[in-house]
C-alpha cells in the first residue's frame, strides 16, 4: 500500500488546483488548466499515462506521446503557464518541477544519468526528436549582433521550441527546487574525446542566456497571455469544480475526496 501512496499523492498534486501554501503563479496556472476542458483532458491523459498502472512502472513511450500531445494540442497560454510559472519558494518550485511526472518522463531507469552523447545521438536519429532539437537550437541561439545578445521577439519562439522537446529523448526539466535552471537528464562524465561536443549540447540548456531570459521574462507577460485565453466562455459541465449544471461548486475537502477515490481506483 505504501508503494502506491506516492503515485496517488502525485496525481492529486498535479490535478488539484489549490495549494495550502497560498496563491502563486503555478497554482493559478493549474487552476486555469483545470477550468479549461481541453487543457484538463490532455493533462489528465499524460498524468495517467506517465504514472503507469503498477507501482514503479514507467510506460515511457506512452508517457512521452501523451506529453507531446499536451504541448502540441493544448492551449499554449495554459500549457506554457504550467511549464514556465515563476516561483519564489521551494514548495512552488517543486510543484513546477513535478509538472509532467519527471519520475517517468525525465529520469532514466538507472540511478545515474546517461551520457549526453547517448541522448544526443538518439535524438538526432529520431524523426520526432531531431527536428525539434534543431528548432530549439535555431530559436534559442544567442545573436551576437543583437544589443543584449538575444533578439527582442526571440523569447516566445524559444519557449515554444523548448516545450516541443518535452516528451522526447532529450526532455529537459528544472534541475532542482531552488532555481529556474533547466537541463536534460544526462551529463558529460563519460564523453571521452567528444567532451567538447557533449558540453556544447548540454550548454544549450545550462548556459543559454536567451533561454534563461525567455523563462525569466515569461513571468511579466503571462497574466495578459492567460487573460486572452480566459476571455472565451467555458463549458461549466466540464469543470472539475462542478458536478452538474445545477450543483454548487465543490469545496476543497469534497474535491480532494473525489480525486483520491479516482486515483485509488486507477491504481487498483
Amino acid at each position: 500500500m505504501a508503494s502506491c501512496l506516492g503515485p496517488v499523492l502525485l496525481l492529486l498534486l498535479l490535478l488539484l488546483g489549490e495549494s495550502a501554501a497560498g496563491v502563486n503563479h503555478c497554482v493559478d496556472a493549474a487552476e486555469e488548466c483545470t477550468a479549461d476542458a481541453l487543457c484538463e483532458r490532455l493533462r489528465t491523459e499524460y498524468v495517467v499515462r506517465c504514472l503507469g498502472r503498477a507501482p514503479r512502472s514507467c510506460p515511457r513511450a506512452r508517457c512521452h506521446r501523451a506529453l507531446r500531445r499536451f504541448f502540441a494540442r493544448g492551449p499554449p497560454a495554459l500549457t506554457h503557464a504550467l511549464l514556465f510559472c515563476q516561483c519564489v519558494g521551494p514548495a512552488c518550485a517543486e510543484r513546477r518541477r513535478q509538472t509532467f511526472v519527471p519520475a517517468c518522463a525525465f529520469y532514466g531507469p538507472g540511478a545515474l544519468p546517461p551520457s549526453c552523447l547517448e541522448s544526443l545521438d538518439a535524438c538526432v536519429q529520431s524523426r520526432v526528436c531531431g527536428p525539434r532539437l534543431r528548432a530549439f537550437q535555431a530559436s534559442c541561439a544567442p545573436v551576437p549582433s543583437a544589443p543584449e545578445g538575444c533578439l527582442l521577439d526571440q523569447g516566445p519562439r524559444c519557449l515554444r521550441a523548448y516545450a516541443g522537446l518535452v516528451g522526447t529523448t532529450v526532455t529537459p526539466n528544472y534541475v532542482d527546487n531552488a532555481s529556474a535552471r533547466v537541463a536534460p537528464w544526462c551529463d558529460c562524465r563519460a564523453s571521452g574525446n567528444r567532451r567538447e561536443e557533449c558540453e556544447a549540447f548540454r550548454g544549450l540548456f545550462t548556459r543559454n542566456k536567451c533561454l534563461d531570459g525567455a523563462i525569466r521574462n515569461f513571468d511579466s507577460k503571462w497574466p495578459g497571455i492567460l487573460q486572452v485565453q480566459l476571455d472565451p466562455p467555458r463549458d461549466p459541465g466540464l469543470n472539475l469544480l462542478q458536478v452538474s449544471s445545477g450543483a454548487q461548486p465543490l469545496d476543497g475537502g469534497s474535491l480532494l475526496s473525489i480525486l483520491l477515490v479516482l486515483a485509488l481506483q486507477f491504481l487498483l
